[in-house]
């Protein structure tokens, strides 16, 4: 099985055209389709066809096509991983942060990560809740950035812990809901959940700690857009990161409800794959997030 034919498939997917795909790899639409032609005889089975807008993958070629992407993200991790270690630190390096993370911790580790190594190209992918660590199992991020969920599977992870962090109870300013005075007042309300689905989420971990059962899901979202509209619009309680909830740009739109029960603490932490952690711009990237952390701790003057 060639790369080149798998690397043509994975085109002809993500761009629904084959004209485009032979466009994007720099050859002929002829040699890209020979190309497809000769994995499809390989596999005995069709991957692509034809539609009155360009191609589309069968179920066959889906498979084929999230199995080439994952291959040829696994080999460029080792081309950079062989190549760092062998003193040359240029690849790349993708960040999946918290909005958090992003707020206090990723710029003074931007600055200090670049300065020290400046052809390594970062990426930076905002994640509201890491819990469900896809990205990371599927190496689409090689370090994930937030609360670190309470059980991890052992030996699958690389963990680096932080900080501490305060999530707090918000509500639209104005809201009635913001007098409520512990968790009980709100037990029935609508909550914003964080997660791929209600069974997940920072509300759900809040009332279970205190030995109540969760409250109703008003809406469940991955995006911290989406969070601050749904809350700041509408009768939705959530949770924030105290730094964030505090900040004058929320505080126009959002109280914090100050509940008996006090906020939800949490860590901050870095979680990497137990296999990428041996790359090195992993390591250097996990030694200055430590020195932002540190830095951040500090009292001010």
């Amino acid at each position: 099985m060639k790369l080149t034919s798998l690397r043509a498939l994975v085109a002809a997917v993500e761009e629904g055209s084959l004209r485009s795909a032979a466009r994007r790899l720099g050859v002929s639409q002829p040699a890209l389709t020979k190309l497809v032609r000769e994995l499809e005889r390989e596999l005995s089975t069709t991957l692509l066809v034809r539609s009155t807008t360009g191609v589309l993958a069968t179920a066959q070629g889906m498979v084929m096509y999230e199995r080439a992407v994952a291959a040829d993200r696994e080999l460029g991790q080792a081309v950079d991983q062989i190549r760092q270690l062998e003193g040359r630190m240029t690849g790349s390096l993708a960040i999946g942060a918290v909005p958090l993370a992003v707020m206090l911790l990723v710029p003074e580790t931007l600055r200090t990560f670049g300065q020290a190594f400046p052809e390594i190209q970062l990426r930076i992918i905002e994640e509201l809740y890491i819990a469900q660590l896809t990205r990371l199992r599927k190496g689409e991020v090689d370090i994930a950035l937030g609360p670190l969920p309470t059980e991890l599977p052992p030996g699958e992870f690389v963990v680096e812990t932080l900080m501490p962090i305060a999530m707090v109870v918000v509500a639209r300013r104005g809201n009635p809901l913001a007098r409520a005075r512990s968790l009980a007042d709100l037990a029935q309300v609508p909550w914003v959940y964080t997660g791929a689905t209600p069974d997940s989420g920072y509300a759900k971990t809040l009332f279970e700690r205190h030995g109540m059962k969760p409250p109703p899901a008003g809406a469940v979202v991955n995006s911290t857009l989406g969070l601050l509209s749904i809350i700041a619009s509408g009768n939705c309680i959530g949770l924030l990161p105290q730094q964030i909830a505090l900040h004058p740009f929320a505080t126009q739109y959002l109280d914090v409800v100050a509940l008996a029960e006090g906020p939800l603490m949490l860590t901050l932490g870095a979680l990497a794959r137990t296999d990428t952690h041996l790359k090195p711009s992993v390591r250097h990237f996990m030694a200055h997030l430590h020195r932002a952390a540190h830095q951040l701790a500090q009292p001010g003057p």
